[in-house]
């Protein structure tokens, strides 16, 4: 069997005809249009997880900011507490304080005691 024309004369679809939207009144297209409508909701839904993507981006970063600044202020905080407690540093406050530094240091005791056993019978 042979096909007949329709009688219709497909025209090729140009640069022009994309750009005026000339395209979507096709009868081809019309015939297929689930398959665009389900095209255009796939790209919604991969621009919309995008976005969500780049928010999640935003939100790490700033928590990484925050994290360092963190950081550096604990590590300022420490030598503080390391120079708060040098000895010269205590020296400086206790002249401050009209006390006077010790010459001597003082000395350990060590006490050592009787075994447990002993004390139990």
């Amino acid at each position: 069997m042979v096909r007949k024309n329709s009688g219709k004369f497909k025209q090729k679809l140009t640069f022009i005809d994309i750009v005026k939207g000339n395209f979507l009144n096709r009868e081809e297209l019309k015939a297929h249009y689930k398959y665009f409508l389900l095209l255009f909701v796939l790209m919604l839904i991969m621009i919309y997880s995008n976005h969500l993507v780049n928010q999640k981006i935003e939100t790490v970063n700033a928590l990484k900011e925050e994290a360092e600044e963190y950081k550096s202020r604990n590590a300022y905080a420490q030598s503080r507490l390391i120079k708060v407690k040098m000895e010269s540093e205590l020296s400086k406050e206790m002249i401050k304080d009209s006390l006077l530094p010790l010459e001597s240091h003082p000395h350990k005791l060590l006490i050592k005691l009787e075994s447990t056993n002993a004390e139990a019978k």
